[in-house]
């Protein structure tokens, strides 16, 4: 295995779920997302971690189709209206589709085989879902066509971690289109409207499920969110020094010779770089190194990046460096150095880097 890793932890993956749970109540159905390589963690690879939930999220049908080839017996949603080329996979492997688009509806229903929906309502997102001036012929066509089940409907908040009256609007628009499609349909299997910071932020009493995704990693949605739920974060990045040297006043370091010593300095070489999600706007960011922390100097490379570790005693190869451990470097430590969320950084670790599961 390379040196470089990411170790995720699958027990702190789940004591987050039951955390959810338990602050959603347990008349809530849990809906893990899991799109994107869950988020950069690998945990869509484990079916261990998520094969007792009754469904799961992804965005895209080849991520449903990987689910599904895995072994997953449940309900799996991909949460983006995928490509009409995408139709024929979809009611292969018995998955569910979300649908905004109505000449999308129109080829599910040419298909002529049973394919279960989920109606994406537009609230003000502003991305995709219906209108609600279209709600009703929406609902027409599915009532008209059996082979179309519609078990679910849906909308996504854009602004649930910071403005509380542009979401209860949202809300309002919400409700008020369920009102419509539940004049076509009872019993609706799965209504749901909040992903992380809706479930932190907001409650609907019309929604029977939650979509958590950042927080089932463990990592906040928005700052304060640890102080509302106990979380684990799942994953640390490290790897080792392959290379340490003595530089003199007056060297410089990488490429565009950005970092120039002004005094002799010690500098590690870490075999990480932009390849594998390490931004080229961490220079000046810290590592952790043997109880110490380390800047970054020179530009990030490709495939490495250099540390000033004057101050450190003892470096040599093969001591182990955490790009973030959760302690004394955090994720969210990272992101803010590269003016992003964490989010981004989590989910943008390449493939290059293993995942091994703790």
């Amino acid at each position: 295995m390379r040196s470089a890793v990411m170790e995720v932890s699958l027990g702190a993956f789940k004591e987050n779920l039951k955390q959810i749970q338990n602050f959603v109540g347990d008349n809530i159905t849990l809906m893990p997302v899991i799109k994107a390589q869950a988020y950069g963690t690998h945990i869509n690879k484990k079916l261990e971690a998520f094969e007792d939930f009754k469904i799961v999220a992804v965005a895209m049908e080849q991520e449903a189709n990987y689910i599904r080839n895995l072994g997953y017996k449940g309900d799996i949603l991909i949460l983006n209206q995928p490509d009409v080329a995408d139709i024929p996979e979809i009611t292969k492997q018995n998955v569910t589709t979300g649908i905004s688009d109505y000449s999308f509806l129109e080829q599910l229903v040419l298909q002529k085989k049973v394919v279960k929906v989920h109606l994406e309502l537009e609230t003000g997102m502003g991305r995709t879902g219906v209108k609600y001036d279209d709600i009703e012929k929406f609902c027409k066509t599915i009532k008209e066509n059996s082979s179309i089940k519609l078990e679910g409907v849906y909308t996504h908040f854009s602004v649930a971690d910071s403005d509380k009256g542009y979401t209860e609007k949202q809300i309002e628009n919400f409700n008020k289109g369920l009102e419509i499609v539940e004049k076509y349909f009872k019993d609706i299997k799965y209504i749901h409207t909040s992903a992380s910071n809706g479930i932190l932020n907001f409650k609907n009493s019309k929604c029977n499920t939650v979509r958590p995704g950042i927080i089932m990693y463990g990592y906040e949605p928005f700052e304060g969110a640890y102080e509302k739920l106990s979380l684990k974060p799942v994953a640390k990045l490290k790897t080792r020094i392959n290379f340490v040297k003595l530089i003199e006043k007056g060297d410089s370091v990488s490429y565009g010779r950005l970092f120039v010593a002004d005094k002799e300095t010690k500098v590690a070489t870490v075999p990480l770089g932009y390849a594998d999600g390490i931004r080229r706007s961490m220079t000046g960011a810290k590592v952790f190194v043997n109880g110490y922390t380390a800047e970054i100097i020179g530009r990030v490379c490709m495939d490495s990046f250099m540390i000033d570790v004057t101050n450190i005693p003892d470096v040599k190869v093969g001591d182990e460096v955490y790009i973030w451990d959760n302690e004394n470097i955090t994720l969210d430590e990272v992101a803010k150095k590269c003016d992003t969320i964490n989010y981004e950084i989590l989910s943008c670790i390449s493939d290059r880097v293993p995942r091994k599961f703790i």
